[in-house]
């Protein structure tokens, strides 16, 4: 005969007290930062043929990490997570938007940042100032790890990982990607993102450069694109 035997629940702790559940949660589908909403342009080179495949994508995915969009995100992050006070990270936030090649770019960094300050501020106001203005997206993120105590190239290759997952879930949606092939596609890219992550946490804002040219007119051309399903 055997013996039922009382367990004592387990006790949760906040997900803040371990830095990798801290930036899953941030950079997850679920926190509200509305990133599904963008393709970055992908969505026009799409519609003109200049993104067709799988290996297209994944060519200009890596193009974006070496010379574009995800480079120079990483770049800021790490400049506004050594941020030497207020002064120092809104002169960083407003180069941010300065850099942005189009209107929708912009809009996209400016939404998702103000989106996440204010949800982070919210939830963590112990660590947060609810004061701060809303921030470009990732000038939010490397300012918010900063406060946190989260190690700057684990953010950053976090960070880098949602970026290029949230831009193969678009390819999804605008190629024929079948789900193996976009996660074969994303892993082929990991050396690629943990480079641009190191690159970025030993340089300064000396290192900011973008030469992605298709990808910035395309998130131009976008903005007076008849029939679209994103925001950039």
């Amino acid at each position: 005969m055997h013996t039922a035997t009382r367990t004592t629940p387990t006790t949760i702790t906040a997900m803040s007290t371990d830095p990798a559940l801290l930036l899953m949660q941030w950079l997850s589908p679920a926190y509200p930062v509305g990133a599904f909403a963008y393709s970055h342009g992908l969505e026009y080179a799409v519609a003109e043929a200049q993104v067709g495949t799988g290996e297209a994508l994944s060519d200009w995915l890596r193009g974006l990490l070496t010379h574009g969009g995800g480079q120079s995100d990483a770049v800021l992050l790490a400049a506004a997570y050594r941020a030497q006070g207020q002064a120092d990270l809104t002169e960083i936030d407003q180069l941010a938007r300065a850099f942005c090649p189009s209107a929708e770019r912009l809009r996209e960094t400016d939404l998702q940042g103000a989106a996440f300050c204010q949800t982070t501020a919210a939830i963590w106001s112990d660590l947060w100032d609810g004061d701060l203005p809303g921030l470009t997206y990732p000038v939010a993120l490397g300012y918010a790890a900063r406060q946190h105590d989260i190690p700057l190239e684990l953010t950053l290759q976090m960070y880098l990982h949602a970026f290029v997952s949230n831009l193969i879930a678009a390819g999804q949606r605008l190629l024929s990607l079948g789900q193996l092939e976009a996660q074969r596609r994303l892993s082929a890219l990991a050396p690629q993102i943990s480079a641009t992550a190191a690159t970025a946490a030993a340089g300064t804002l000396d290192d900011l450069h973008g030469a992605c040219f298709a990808a910035d007119i395309a998130s131009m051309r976008h903005e007076t694109q008849y029939s679209r399903i994103f925001r950039s």
